[in-house]
């Protein structure tokens, strides 16, 4: 089994996966029933969405897909309440380079991968580069707050329990239907790069650092 879990596809696919521990179990509980709609239903290593027609979009070797430039479409609306009770929308980061990173603190791989987001995040702020994380599958915020002190994160997450937020991502797009998945919105607001897997700093750099680049 690979290190990046899909959602679940249905109730039956939940009542398969409760043995993964507690709090696993009540997330699945809570938001099997919403996220049916994302049909998804195994832990992979990512690959390509769904949806037809030509997607212009290319995946390497590293599971990293990117577009080019004049390909690239608007990002859906992302907003809604952080784990500390504020509103945010990305709107606001408009002619920032805008990563996007979707993760649950049950998830394993996303823990792993956290200590390498948090350095990058403090090493391309000021290079306009601005983090969001969307938490999703945690019923309660509890949890994904004390993931957050764990790990020093210090950019913030949109609650998203249910994972209506990846849901706004049209399919055949570069859309996160994996946990964790990450997703990168250039300046102008347009969905430029994603990946279906856990990230080490090498590889969340390659996906930024062309678009801070860009001009």
């Amino acid at each position: 089994m690979s290190a990046a879990c899909r959602a679940p596809q249905s109730t039956n696919d939940s009542r398969s996966r409760r043995r993964g521990g507690r709090r696993g179990r009540a997330a699945l509980l809570a938001a099997g029933a919403a996220v049916a709609a994302l049909t998804l239903s195994a832990c992979g290593s990512g690959g390509t969405s769904g949806g037809g027609g030509n997607t212009n979009f290319v995946t390497g070797s590293d599971g990293i897909a990117t577009l080019d430039k004049g390909d690239r479409k608007d990002g859906p609306k992302i907003d809604g309440e952080t784990l500390t009770g504020e509103h945010l929308d990305i709107a606001d980061y408009k002619g920032k380079v805008v990563v996007l990173n979707v993760w649950g603190s049950w998830c394993p791989p996303c823990r792993a991968e956290a200590p390498n987001f948090v350095k990058v995040a403090n090493a391309t702020k000021d290079k306009g580069v601005r983090f969001v994380g969307i938490n999703t599958r945690d019923p309660q915020k509890g949890p994904a707050i004390s993931f957050e002190k764990d790990y020093k994160v210090p950019y913030p997450s949109l609650h998203d329990p249910m994972g209506k937020l990846m849901l706004r991502f049209p399919k055949g797009t570069l859309n996160p239907n994996f946990i964790p998945s990450t997703v990168v919105i250039d300046r102008d607001g347009k969905v430029a790069a994603r990946s279906q897997q856990p990230l080490n700093e090498e590889k969340l750099r390659k996906m930024i650092d062309p678009l801070i680049a860009e001009k």
